[in-house]
Formats: structure tokens, sequence, C-alpha cells
């Protein structure tokens, strides 16, 4: 269905650093960036046990739930999105664009939705769907893991010091450490407020993934030293949360896009550049560093947060 060619765009932030992005966000128009990575195992696992039906979990305006819509549609498989909210409340064009995809959407209360993990829910989809193929929210089991390996795996030239990348479930971060040598270093940048606990989350799937496994993922204190000199996550750039409104990160958006005419989406990619950009100036990576950013796409969210907070974009 897709061929992955890596894109790689040089960019001169500082001159300490060479600095390279891999521009994941072009490899597909629909199925964007990293979420083809994430749903390539688990719908050729979904297609291998038979299934004929998808279901998937998501927000309103979630980038997973709209690139699941197009892939089913791509392949002729039947998909069902649980969204989280009420139907009479949520109206917006990425729901509407996996409605155009074929995706049947099902609206739960947000209390229902916090259960997406438990075996009651299963119960539930079960009994309300029938027989079917579960991905759960972002893609982030075993399978989402290992189709991101392939990121890094199947680049021609991988010698980065450090590699960079934003975090919503650590899926895509899990699949690049898994993916990388002993000499490079991940950064995630995670977008979530509140206590930083991806990295043990990260860990505990990839010894589902990889149970033999010594990994090491520090969080904010890697940041502490003069370098970073381990795998670490960190959210001191989460800012005023997930979809949160930042005059500073619009600004920085609006420059950036300027300078490299590269888009990047409100939600990741921003965050993750404006980390980048604020760690090479404290010096936090050594010098003359190669540096590699994972441009995990996701530009689709993007109307939905300006209608969300147009007035203050104005």
């Amino acid at each position: 269905m897709l061929h992955y060619q890596p894109i790689i765009q040089n960019i001169t932030i500082n001159n300490n650093y060479d600095v390279d992005v891999l521009r994941l966000d072009l490899i597909h128009s629909e199925i964007s960036g990293n979420k083809w990575f994430k749903l390539k195992r688990n719908v050729t696992k979904a297609l291998e046990q038979n299934h004929t039906t998808i279901i998937t979990f998501g927000g309103a305006y979630s980038n997973h739930i709209a690139a699941t819509a197009a892939y089913c549609k791509n392949i002729g498989i039947k998909c069902i999105g649980i969204i989280r909210g009420e139907a009479s409340s949520i109206n917006n064009s990425t729901l509407t664009f996996a409605k155009q995809q074929g995706m049947e959407l099902h609206f739960v209360s947000r209390e229902l939705y916090l259960q997406k993990n438990d075996s009651e829910m299963n119960d539930y989809l079960l009994t309300r769907f029938g027989k079917h193929y579960l991905i759960p929210e972002g893609g982030n089991n075993v399978e989402g893991v290992l189709g991101c390996k392939d990121i890094l795996t199947q680049m021609s030239n991988n010698t980065y010091d450090y590699i960079l990348c934003n975090c919503g479930t650590g899926a895509t971060y899990a699949g690049l450490l898994l993916a990388s040598n002993k000499s490079q270093i991940i950064i995630g940048i995670n977008v979530l407020k509140g206590e930083n606990t991806m990295p043990q989350e990260v860990l505990h799937q990839l010894k589902n993934v990889a149970p033999n496994n010594n990994l090491i993922i520090e969080g904010n204190e890697a940041l502490n030293s003069a370098n970073i000199n381990t795998h670490c996550i960190t959210n001191n750039y989460s800012f005023s949360g997930y979809a949160g409104f930042d005059e500073k990160l619009i600004a920085f958006k609006k420059q950036f896009e300027q300078q490299f005419l590269i888009p990047l989406d409100y939600i990741y990619t921003n965050k993750l550049f404006y980390a980048t950009f604020d760690l090479m100036s404290q010096q936090k990576f050594k010098q003359h560093a190669k540096v590699l950013v994972v441009h995990s796409g996701g530009l689709q969210g993007n109307i939905g947060f300006e209608n969300r907070y147009q007035s203050k974009l104005m």
C-alpha cells in the first residue's frame, strides 16, 4: 500500500550541531507520519486472523482516528471508531473526514472511555459489535511499537548521536529506542502535563515487546546534567497541556515555518521543535553532535485547533 522512503531535510538551528528532520509528514497525504507505522502490523495481523472489522479509540480531533479510517478504506476493511464525548456536541473536520472514509463512529461518555483498557470494555465491544480486531488508542501495543522500529531500520545512513521525537502514548519512542544503536540517545518530548510517568510506561511496554532488554529511560532529571547522556522522556515542554493555547508556542510555530518552510502541528511537533531549539541553546547536546528530529505528521489536527482558538489566533 505504501513504500516508505525516508525523506531527510537538513536545517540550520545552531552552528554547533548538524540537524536533520525526518519528514514522516510527507510519506502519505492521509495516513500521516508515524500513524502508518503504528497501523501496518496491526492491520496485517487483523487480516491474518480473518477479522473483517477493526475497532479503535480516539478523541474528537484524533490523528489516529483519521489515519485508521483512511488506512482501512485503502485496504477495504470495516472500521469503527470509539469516540470520547457526546455526538451532539462534536462536529469537526477530523470526524467528518473519518466518516467520509467509511469509519462508523460510536460515541461514549468520558467515564466509559476511561475504561478503554479494561476487560469490561472488551465485553461491551464484543456484545455491541461482535468479533473484531482491537487497536488501542494511538496504536500503542506490541504491533504498533514493532512497526515504529522501521522508522529507523529502513534508514540507510543512521549515524545520529541524538534522536528526538514527540510523545503522546510512547509507542513511537519505544520503537525508535528498540531500533537505535548503543551509541545513540533517544529523547522524547512528552506533550502531556502532570506527573511524568511515561518513562515507566514505556519501559513496561518494552518488556512486552523485548522481554530481555536492559534499557533505562530517565525522566526530567536527565536534563539536569551538563549534557544529556541517557535515554529520557521529559514533559518540561508540555506548556499548558495537550491541546492548550500558549502564545509563546504560537509565535515559535509562525517563525519556524517561515524560516524552514516545514509545517508543524500545534499539539505535537510544535512542542518538539521548540524543545529541540531550547535544548540546543542550553548546549544540552555534546559539541558538534548529529541530531535527528522525527516529524510525526499530525497536520490534519490543525483545523480543529484553529477553529477552537480562532479569536486568539487572529
